[in-house]
């Protein structure tokens, strides 16, 4: 697999990212923002997290108009993988390929923790490696994690099974530790091929810290 990982000015994650992508044999290039193409035979590209200019008017908001978001909008139209992780989720909405808007947390503090998330779709390929309710351990960080949708939008969310992954607690309980929507944490498009979530997979894939739940999600890319 031939991975893209974007780089905007404030991302801090590209690196984690392309050490996870590497741990699963992938061939990865990381993608300035600037550019204008992405690599040749690209397979799959990542929007890594941290905070793309600064969070400057609103997460997202400024990326979006990058240069190299044109081909990743056309990549993802032409049915291309497309993972967006934190800042990446943000921009995915701001960019119009993912549903919703993420806004500030609720309690208006910085999150930094792991955190237990329960699979509600394995019917995708980020997923793929899981059953329905299974739990994972996975690290987050935002400041603007909530996940906000409309009531109308979140049924059509559930109608396409674009709910993917939600918050809960040590109990298997809903809880929404920033404010989210229905405790969300994660979403797909309707095609299946656009995947956001505010948690790091690709910062649990080492037992050592805490978690190496991030290598069966990642691998699913792997598996299509």
């Amino acid at each position: 697999m031939k991975a893209a990982i974007l780089q905007f000015p404030g991302t801090n994650c590209e690196y984690d990212t392309q050490y996870a992508l590497n741990k699963l044999g992938a061939q990865t290039t990381i993608v300035w923002h600037k550019d204008t193409n992405l690599p040749k035979d690209t397979d799959f590209i990542v929007l890594a997290g941290g905070f793309s200019y600064g969070d400057y008017l609103r997460c997202g908001a400024i990326a979006k108009f990058s240069p190299i978001m044109n081909s990743v909008i056309d990549f993802a139209r032409s049915g291309g993988h497309v993972l967006g992780i934190c800042n990446g989720f943000q921009i995915l909405t701001e960019v119009g390929l993912l549903p919703g808007a993420l806004k500030r947390n609720d309690k208006l503090h910085f999150i930094s923790r792991h955190h237990k998330l329960k699979v509600i779709s394995n019917n995708n390929s980020f997923l793929n490696k899981f059953q329905t309710n299974e739990t994972v351990n996975i690290p987050m960080a935002h400041h603007d994690g909530s996940y906000y949708i409309d009531e109308v939008s979140l049924k059509e969310l559930y109608d396409h099974d674009q709910v993917l992954l939600k918050y809960v607690d040590q109990n298997n309980h809903n809880t929404s530790p920033n404010g989210s929507t229905d405790s969300i944490a994660g979403i797909c498009n309707k095609n299946k091929n656009v995947y956001g979530l505010m948690p790091h997979p690709e910062r649990a894939m080492e037992k050592l810290l805490g978690s190496d739940d991030g290598v069966k999600m990642l691998e699913g890319f792997f598996s299509t």
